[in-house]
Order: C-alpha cells, then sequence, then structure tokens
C-alpha cells in the first residue's frame, strides 16, 4: 500500500489515546473467534475475520469497574436500579436523540434471544415473519426453528448499492401477511444505513398491511461519516407503537461475552407479551458483571468509542484502497454502517464453494461466507475490520496472494 495513505491515516490519528494497533493474544481464552476453527470442521491456523467482536479491550473505566466488582466477591443474583436506566436512556437521547420511558425497558441477555422470544411471542407456529436478505443469519435460524414460515423481501445491489425493492415489500405483506418484520439497522451483512424515508416507507406499509415490527439496532453505534443512525421508534409515533426497538452495549464496546441488551417496547401490550414469554423460558435476571459493564460503558465510554470510531475509518479507508489498487477481481462494497465489510467475489469466476475453498485453503482466512446470510448472499464474502492494522494488512495481503 502507497505511503500516503498510511501517513495520512497516521497524521489524524495521532491524537487517539487508546493504543488500538496493541495486538492481543486471544488464542487459548476459550474465544469462539479464535479457538474453535477444528469444532467448525476448519483447518487449524487461519486468520479469523469473521465473527462480530472487536480485537479490542472494552473501555478502562469499564474494566475498572469490573475489577471492583470483582474484588467485592459475591456474585448474587442482582437487578438494575433506576441508574442503569438512566445510562442507557441518556446515551439514547445524547446520540441518536431518542427519547424513552423507563416502563419501556426490557433487559434480556441478548439481542438474538429478544429476537427468538418476540417471534414466539407475536407470531403462532405457521404464520409469517418478513426478513431482508441477504441478512444476518439468526433471522432466519430463529424464524424456521420456531417452525414459523420464512419471508424474504430480497434487497436490491444496483451500482454498488443495495436497495429496497418496496413493490416486492408490499407484496409480500399482502400475499404472505408475515405478522412481523425483522429489521436490520444499520443492515448486518450489507452495511447499509437506512434513510428516515426508507424506514418510514417501511414502517408505514407494516402499519397499512397490520404487521409489527422488531428493529435491531446493535450496531447503531458504528456510522460513518455522512450518514445518520435514526432509530425506527423515533421517527413517529404510530410507528413506535408496533415496534421493539432492541439495543446493546456488546456491539459498541465489545461486551458481548457478558450478555446484556435493552429494548425499548412503548405498546404495553407488546412488552406483556415479550416479558410473558421470557418468563416462560426461564430468565429472569441479568448477570451481576453484564449489570455493571453495560451501565459503565454507557457513563463513562464514550471518549473510548468516538477514538475506536476514528481507528475504524482508517481501517475503512485502507480496506478501500487496497481493494482499488490490489484486490481488482473483487468489489467492495462501500459501507454505510457497522465495521463488517461486504464484498463481491463474483468477478473471480468460480462457484462459492469454490470461492470459499480458496478463502480457507489458499488464503488461510476465516471469513463468512455470504451464502449464509441468505438469497442475494452467494458470492460473496464478509470481513470484520474491528481489528489492529497490522491484522487487517495480514488479512487483505493473504486475500491478494490467494487470488494472484
Amino acid at each position: 500500500m502507497g505511503p500516503g495513505l498510511t501517513e495520512s491515516i497516521a497524521k489524524w490519528e495521532n491524537d487517539l489515546r487508546y493504543n488500538f494497533d496493541e495486538i492481543i493474544d486471544r488464542r487459548g481464552t476459550n474465544s469462539l473467534k479464535f479457538d474453535f476453527a477444528r469444532e467448525r470442521g476448519l483447518p487449524e491456523g487461519l486468520l479469523p475475520m469473521w465473527v462480530a467482536d472487536m480485537d479490542f479491550r472494552a473501555p478502562q473505566p469499564v474494566l475498572d469497574r469490573l475489577v471492583e466488582v470483582a474484588r467485592h466477591g459475591i456474585f448474587g443474583y442482582t437487578e438494575a436500579k433506576d441508574d442503569y436506566y438512566q445510562a442507557v436512556a441518556d446515551w439514547l437521547r445524547r446520540r441518536h436523540g431518542y427519547e424513552t420511558k423507563p416502563q419501556w425497558l426490557k433487559k434480556a441477555p441478548g439481542v438474538v434471544y429478544a429476537l427468538a422470544m418476540a417471534i414466539r411471542a407475536l407470531t403462532k407456529p405457521g404464520e409469517g415473519v418478513l426478513i431482508q436478505s441477504p441478512v444476518y443469519y439468526p433471522f432466519t435460524g430463529c424464524t424456521l426453528e420456531n417452525e414459523r414460515t420464512l419471508v424474504v423481501n430480497q434487497l436490491i445491489l444496483k451500482d454498488g448499492h443495495y436497495e429496497i425493492d418496496f413493490e416486492d415489500f408490499e407484496r409480500k405483506l399482502v400475499e404472505k401477511q408475515p405478522r412481523l418484520f425483522l429489521l436490520c439497522s444499520p443492515h448486518n451483512p450489507v452495511g447499509r444505513v437506512w434513510t428516515r424515508e426508507e424506514l418510514l416507507t417501511m414502517g408505514q406499509l407494516c402499519l397499512k398491511h397490520n404487521c409489527l415490527v422488531f428493529s435491531d439496532e446493535i450496531h447503531f453505534d458504528f456510522v460513518f461519516p455522512g450518514y445518520q443512525h435514526l432509530v425506527f421508534g423515533s421517527l413517529d409515533p404510530a410507528l413506535a407503537d408496533i415496534a421493539l426497538i432492541a439495543t446493546a452495549p456488546s456491539k459498541t464496546f465489545n461486551l458481548a461475552g457478558l450478555q446484556n441488551a435493552n429494548l425499548f417496547i412503548k405498546n404495553p401490550d407488546l412488552k406483556n407479551a415479550l416479558s410473558q414469554e421470557i418468563r416462560r423460558s426461564g430468565f429472569s435476571q441479568l448477570g451481576t458483571l453484564g449489570l455493571a459493564a453495560g451501565q459503565s460503558a454507557y457513563e463513562a465510554g464514550e471518549e473510548w468509542l468516538e477514538q475506536l470510531l476514528v481507528y475504524l475509518k482508517g481501517n475503512l479507508d485502507l480496506t478501500r484502497e487496497y481493494f482499488r489498487a490490489k484486490l481488482a477481481p473483487l468489489t467492495l462494497i462501500e459501507p454505510e454502517g457497522t465495521y463488517l465489510l461486504w464484498f463481491d467475489c463474483r468477478g473471480l469466476g468460480l462457484s462459492p464453494r469454490e470461492i470459499n475453498q480458496l478463502i480457507i485453503n489458499k488464503a488461510g482466512l476465516w471469513l463468512d461466507d455470504g451464502a449464509m446470510f441468505g438469497p442475494g448472499g452467494e458470492g460473496f464474502q464478509r470481513i470484520n475490520i474491528a481489528c489492529p492494522r497490522k491484522t487487517l494488512e495480514e488479512a487483505l495481503d493473504r486475500l491478494e496472494r490467494a487470488i494472484r
């Protein structure tokens, strides 16, 4: 890579206080990302750039709070006080302009868990659940494993940019009559940050055709310059009344293993239905460490996040230039949000299976094969750039050598 880009990135990163370049050895920690290639049927020694967690330490205030809780030494049943809600609500108001109320909050151990509970609570076996593929694969898995009917509104890739097929969206609402729409916002894996007009159109069509909305907004803090994330529940009171808004500190602050998510549900009937299904599952309180880490992150992690966003922008710039200069058969889909990049491998002239084998056996990389994201994902790959720059450069070098 040319020195000009590298020098320009370094120049505007000089003021970063956190060292995101530090390479932390995660092997031998029971890390799903690093330690389970063999169990997943893959060769040992792959460079893992797949599952959506980051190779960065959580913010120091969060680590300090966890040490404080650990030193106390008692990990009994724990519940959140009002200051927990206030920390989450202040974050949503300050960074996203979303005003909430305490009675809307429902805590869960994860967004995927909450999504599965919503499917069970708000739909019946055999009823339709609408998704927009290619999309985060638990949307499909949770639907089918709970014996619901999958209804697919496939996104359209046009001139390197994904768009919604609104005609098909409404046709599916009319013909298949799905009871629940699973909205991915920002969208994983294609990286779209939906505009106000797109969100309103989807919401109004769901309102018109009696379809509830589960809005997975777990990546809402990762938006690149020039784009703005809009919380679905903030757009219109009528839309807020049919929506469950799912957020979590897990992606933002790299806390996925502590299992903490927050849902905001304005409609008391929807909240009661979800709460009842969660009780049926046997879940009651979040873990002690998850509650402490989540609150601390929202109270004191903002400086860390701001610096992380600068670093990730540098990683994106590097990747974009690398694709342009050295990976010509591949096409990077320009991301608007998330730290997961989606790229088109069909220019290689290989089958999806051959592409996957090239990535694994020749490049020595562990990425996410696009086919797992459903229709429209075949021939694509997803790569996680939330890692030290040297790790990212190594991955891109391996990819270049493999296709060369």
